[in-house]
């Protein structure tokens, strides 16, 4: 067994999140000069290049990658360890990370969060809303949230949460003007507001009617990346939005908005809370489930 220095390891591991040696060594309250001294010696123990630096980037090699996926949850495991034994009681301490989409971030703080904090004090919730699907242990996380079509097919899923209804949605100015389309087909002929996905390409709009299944580039002169954003420019009349049914239900309550296309939008299956098949499940991640398991069934 190599004799390595545990902060070395929690020093890369910071360099590997961060992609950068003066945002780790702020972080740790080192120097740029010791650090990259550290990172060094920690790859001469070990014999492997774990990082490619220029003079303005650093990236993870392959090896170094392979480093990373068990070292970050075990670093993780450690310091929840060691704030049980400094406490000297069963409560739950630590801290858990979980990256999500924007709208599992909202279902969360409205059914799971507050019941988890009144249960849990000691643990810190960091809960990050991102549109763009990460590598959730590469990038220290100890769950995600996502609709259950984008879990990758390696992780443990927990489905949460009611079925998904993605709807086509105009302000009644719109639909008075341009009209109504009778078919998914009849999109093309129409302004629509497209959603541009964190990869940069455009999401393709979906439609289902018994046996006929439909995917459209529709045409457009605007483009968004929020469905927030999304539901405003459809009520303002500046197209046809495309978007899941929760956010478009406040302004389609007031009237703000109509359904289009409604015998063409089924539900899908909602969101699901997942978290790595092959690593150890921490006690604060246990307990999250069990009250996201609680508040689906409530």
């Amino acid at each position: 067994m190599k004799n390595v220095s545990l902060s070395d390891l929690k020093a890369f591991a910071l360099v590997a999140r961060y992609r950068s040696f003066q945002k780790a060594a702020d972080a740790l309250g080192a120097s740029r000069s010791s650090l990259s001294h550290a990172l060094k010696g920690l790859e001469r123990q070990l014999g492997v290049r774990l990082l490619h630096r220029t003079t303005r980037s650093v990236a993870v090699t392959d090896d170094g990658e392979r480093l990373l996926q068990r070292l970050v949850p075990l670093l993780r495991e450690l310091d929840d360890l060691l704030d049980a034994v400094s406490h000297g009681q069963d409560e739950l301490v630590g801290t858990l990370r979980i990256n999500a989409s924007k709208g599992g971030a909202r279902w969360l703080l409205r059914h799971a969060v507050p019941m988890f904090q009144q249960r849990h004090p000691r643990v810190e919730l960091d809960l990050v809303a991102e549109g763009q699907l990460v590598d959730i242990v590469g990038e220290g996380f100890d769950a995600g949230v996502r609709l259950a079509e984008s879990v990758p097919k390696d992780m443990v899923a927990v489905p949460f949460g009611h079925d998904v209804r993605f709807v086509a949605v105009a302000a009644p100015d719109y639909v008075e003007a341009f009209g109504a389309p009778a078919t998914p087909m009849d999109l093309m002929s129409h302004r629509c507001i497209r959603q541009r996905l964190p990869s940069g390409k455009r999401y393709r709009w979906e439609f289902e009617k018994g046996t006929q299944q439909v995917a459209l580039d529709v045409p457009g002169m605007l483009s968004l990346d929020d469905n927030d954003l999304m539901v405003e420019a459809a009520a303002d009349g500046l197209g046809i939005a495309y978007v899941p049914e929760s956010f478009a239900r406040p302004a389609l309550d007031s009237g703000a908005l109509v359904l289009l296309l409604e015998d063409w939008t089924p539900a899908s299956p909602g969101l699901c809370l997942y978290y790595a098949s092959y690593r150890h499940v921490p006690a604060p991640l246990k307990a999250f489930i069990a009250i996201v398991r609680e508040a689906t069934q409530g």
